[in-house]
């Protein structure tokens, strides 16, 4: 297989996305149309939009590097994904959100709860919040891609980087959110029929699904002490019960991610991109099978590379690619699979980085123009929204490549489950009791906001050692790396602030006026 054929294949579909991007550019007149695609969303636009926007490469390849290192364990978080992600977010969450964000006239995430509460506060608040921390999602996303390029097609690393910035720049900052659900929408299918390939030809060459698995149990006794020690025993086995190996696994990859998909900024106004529940309920069996197939494929795959490995150079996945668990898939496809898959697979990890991260870029430009400035400087004309969300989001793009090309090695999904967690300390409880119960109060949403974001970083900063170790505050401060001993030191910070946090803001609300607003009796007298 050529070079010359990977970069033909990588430009036709360049072309293919360019063209699609140029369709949304054409189709976009009005804030509406940038914003939330004019609300009329076909079902499996809008379900494969969702999917992919979920699905990125930091499922890929640094979630599916983790399974490399901690095993199927991982595939609890699949099904987290299709019963959290996917069928509670759609079933509960998506018709409520359409018809609330409707009636408010809420074009963005922020918009709609500052809007629900009455509060301009909470939706600066809110905005600044995504500006400030989706940057740290947005920039292992792009690490993900990045880091194949440089394995794959040997080229730099930051030659990597600047390639994936450039693309995805040229068409989310264009077409608005029309030109990204229709590049969704053929990336997801890209992404669905590549990982269904990889999956089956990793079992073909591993011996068959029971050869394989057989194969992937027998290497137990392969575990390095060290993650022994942490309560690793084995590939096919959960980590032993409440050992820190345990949680690690349980709080941070699986619930930080699974519960935290339900205040994913980008993700939530998908929601508001359709006309009616009917097309949301028809949307839950394709983004269901589509989350089964990317990650699901993506976590067996990287688990079944230890096999690979020991069996074709006598280490195992995580040893073979020199320590850095994000590196443990690109490697895999490089090694293992055909030359002309290396292309395609190159165009998988395009399509699940542009769109994922022309979701998050599209929610942190309208975040700066419509919840930050345009609230603040209160100038509202239309007409200058999708002026300011372009060059908001050629700021944010700047920004995320510098993260890209600063943060460690290993850090794709440890970076996602940060975000994910602080968005369901912060996001979650006001937005979901702010959907079903009319008494919580703008007081209680203020509070709980506060308190979610405030409390996951200073937990992060001072109790949680995967954070609170490298960044040093804690060691600075207090001469001591964590203030808490284990298991407090391993458990994830969503574990403790979330509920925290749900307690606090039902509180809050019983002991503080509720809102006076007629609009809300009509809202919810719907029910």
């Amino acid at each position: 297989m050529s070079f010359f054929f990977l970069i033909f294949v990588v430009i036709v579909y360049l072309l293919v996305v360019g063209y699609l991007g140029f369709l949304g550019y054409r189709k976009t007149n009005s804030a509406t149309d940038y914003l939330l695609a004019g609300r009329s969303t076909h079902p499996f636009i809008m379900s494969m939009s969702y999917g992919a926007t979920f699905i990125s490469t930091s499922a890929i390849v640094g979630f599916g590097g983790m399974a490399g290192r901690f095993g199927m364990g991982l595939l609890w978080l699949v099904f987290l994904n299709i019963f959290v992600g996917i069928f509670i977010a759609f079933v509960f969450f998506g018709n409520r959100t359409r018809m609330m964000g409707y009636h408010l006239d809420a074009h963005t995430f922020p918009e709609f709860i500052g809007k629900r509460y009455g509060s301009k506060f909470i939706q600066v608040y809110g905005g600044v919040l995504i500006f400030l921390a989706m940057p740290l999602y947005a920039g292992v996303v792009l690490i993900g891609g990045a880091r194949y390029i440089e394995i794959y097609m040997g080229l730099p690393y930051m030659v990597g980087l600047f390639i994936f910035t450039l693309i995805v720049a040229a068409y989310v900052i264009a077409g608005g959110l029309k030109g990204v659900l229709y590049t969704d929408a053929l990336q997801g299918t890209i992404m669905f029929f590549g990982m269904a390939f990889l999956g089956i030809y990793t079992y073909s060459i591993l011996g068959g699904f029971s050869g394989a698995h057989q194969a992937l149990t027998d290497l137990a006794g392969k575990v390095p002490e060290k993650l022994a020690a942490m309560g690793h025993v084995g590939w096919t086995a959960m980590p032993k019960a409440f050992s820190q190996w345990w949680y690690i696994l349980v709080t941070t990859i699986i619930l930080g991610v699974g519960i935290g998909v339900l205040a994913q900024p980008q993700l939530v106004v998908r929601f508001m991109t359709v006309k009616s529940q009917r097309e949301l309920n028809r949307a839950v069996p394709v983004g269901g099978l589509f989350i089964l197939m990317i990650p699901g494929v993506a976590y067996v795959v990287g688990a079944l590379s230890n096999v690979y490995f020991f069996r074709t150079q006598g280490v195992l996945a995580e040893e073979a690619a020199g320590g850095n668990v994000d590196k443990i898939i690109p490697l895999f496809i490089s090694s293992a699979l055909p030359q002309w898959f290396g292309a395609i697979f190159m165009l998988i990890l395009l399509a699940a980085a542009m769109s994922t991260l022309s979701g998050q870029l599209h929610a942190m430009g309208t975040a700066m123009s419509r919840d930050i400035y345009q609230q603040l400087t209160r100038k509202t004309v239309k007409d200058n929204t999708v002026k300011l969300t372009r060059i908001s989001i050629s700021i944010g793009i700047v920004i995320v490549m510098w993260l890209g090309s600063v943060l460690p090695e290993s850090i794709i999904a440890r970076g996602t489950a940060i975000f994910f967690g602080l968005c369901a300390a912060s996001f979650l409880p006001l937005y979901a009791l702010g959907l079903y119960w009319r008494r919580v109060t703008p007081a209680a949403a203020k509070v709980s906001l506060i308190f979610g974001s405030l409390g996951s970083l200073l937990y992060a900063l001072f109790i949680h050692g995967s954070e609170a170790k490298p960044l040093g505050v804690c060691q600075m401060l207090f001469g001591q790396p964590v203030l808490a001993d284990f298991p407090m030191s391993v458990i994830d910070p969503i574990i403790v602030v979330f509920p925290l946090n749900l307690l606090l803001i039902v509180v809050v609300s019983l002991f503080t006026t509720p809102q006076d607003r007629p609009f809300l009796d009509k809202l919810f007298s719907r029910d």
